[in-house]
């Protein structure tokens, strides 16, 4: 009976520097010394992406999607290849691979790709050669032969997507916190690490601006129920799994709270009230590949609409370009941006049946004069854009309303 496979995935702060990869390559190589077959997905060292956009913008504010992949898909390449150094330094055969030489093949959508199917053969015939493969994640090859990546993020996709389709017994995320916690510990001192946390509950937490894992991720690893466990690549510790269903207890009526202060606010003044004028601007938004969140729209008496919603900041000059066209073909009035917000976000299954959660969030924020701009809820969430400033305060007053730290019950 061939040996188990376990996929490994180490984000950016795992890889971060020499001294890093040496603990990561330390760590992979006690795994393969029980006999596992490893694959292991690796991120760009530390920042290294975001400096490659600066050194992008430096050259070109608007550069290219397809030269944009080209460069971002180097980093990952740079910490592959030097963790397979380190490996053959601890007597480990290891072998890096590019996204596009394992075989990972994406649709043509440069910068947010979709991976379309994984051709293992390649990766395969080297773990049966006992080799540990080492694959640069965040990356793929079109159908049409170029180079694509798969958004912020895209190395959790790779990992979960490398799993699903190697069947592999187990999928590890590593990064530099050790587990999901009730909310941002950076923010909330107290927050408290939570063991077990259902697909549904993490998704609605990525989403919502959770920065543990890509929420593309978390989708595919539900789709075919693929347990994830969360866990620090600087400790032995037991992380937090990401799963289907969490057995034997009820579940708590909020899990976590997330913030995100990334997204900007667009809003489309004086559209005609009337039907299909919102379909055609959002239908024209998402030609354009631009990712909408939350939509408010104000009806005035005058048969004039205005619509708000909320896009990442990094798509904002799109979303403004394309906002300004939209409104001049249907004869609407002025689009206007703000990037000072934040959105705050309950999530937790138990919402669905107790009632008055949402009472209580506004209450509290009302009583801390925290003034909401927009409002999304769902069946397991309930979303408040505030200003960016009142964000960190509207989080810890909301994370001590619903007692979620350490000691609370």
């Amino acid at each position: 009976m061939p040996a188990k496979i376990i996929v490994q995935k180490f984000g950016g702060s795992s890889v971060a520097d020499v001294q890093k990869i040496e603990n990561v390559a330390t760590r992979v190589n006690r795994y393969a010394k029980q006999g596992y077959r490893m694959a292991v997905v690796v991120s760009a060292m530390g920042k290294s992406t975001n400096e490659l956009i600066g050194l992008a913008r430096q050259i070109n504010p608007s550069p290219s999607e397809r030269e944009m992949d080209m460069l971002l898909s180097t980093g990952e390449r740079v910490s592959s290849s030097l963790l397979a150094m380190a490996l053959h330094t601890r007597g480990r055969e290891a072998i890096s691979f590019t996204g596009s030489q394992v075989g990972i093949i994406t649709d043509t959508v440069h910068t947010k790709a979709k991976i379309l199917k994984i051709e293992t053969k390649r990766i395969k015939k080297e773990l049966n050669r006992g080799k540990i493969v080492i694959v640069a994640g965040f990356q793929g090859v079109s159908t049409d032969k170029e180079i694509t990546t798969l958004g912020r993020g895209g190395s959790d996709l790779s990992a979960v997507a490398l799993a699903v389709t190697l069947k592999a017994d187990m999928c590890e995320i590593y990064t530099d916190v050790d587990g999901i916690y009730t909310a941002d510990p950076r923010i909330v001192p107290n927050a408290k690490k939570i063991s077990r946390i259902t697909f549904d509950e993490m998704l609605e937490l990525a989403a919502r601006g959770a920065q543990v894992m890509q929420t593309r991720a978390i989708e595919v690893a539900k789709k075919f129920n693929l347990p994830l466990h969360v866990r620090s690549s600087f400790s032995r510790k037991e992380g937090t799994i990401i799963m289907e269903k969490i057995p034997h207890i009820e579940a708590a009526i909020v899990r976590g709270i997330s913030l995100t202060e990334s997204e900007a606010k667009v809003t489309v003044c004086n559209l005609p009230d009337k039907p299909g004028i919102a379909a055609k601007m959002f239908n024209e938004l998402a030609r354009g590949n631009v990712n909408v969140d939350m939509i408010v729209q104000n009806v005035s008496h005058k048969k004039t609409t205005d619509i708000s919603f909320t896009v990442p900041k990094d798509t904002l000059s799109k979303t403004m370009s394309l906002s300004r066209k939209i409104s001049k073909a249907i004869g609407a009035g002025r689009v206007t941006a703000d990037e000072d917000i934040a959105k705050v976000s309950l999530v937790g299954v138990g919402m669905r049946s107790h009632p008055g959660v949402a009472a209580r969030c506004f209450s509290v924020l009302a009583k801390n004069k925290i003034n909401i701009e927009m409002i999304s809820t769902s069946e397991i969430s309930i979303s408040c854009v505030v200003h960016k400033e009142a964000g960190k305060k509207a989080m810890k007053v909301l994370h001590k309303e619903f007692k979620l730290g350490k000691g609370k019950k």
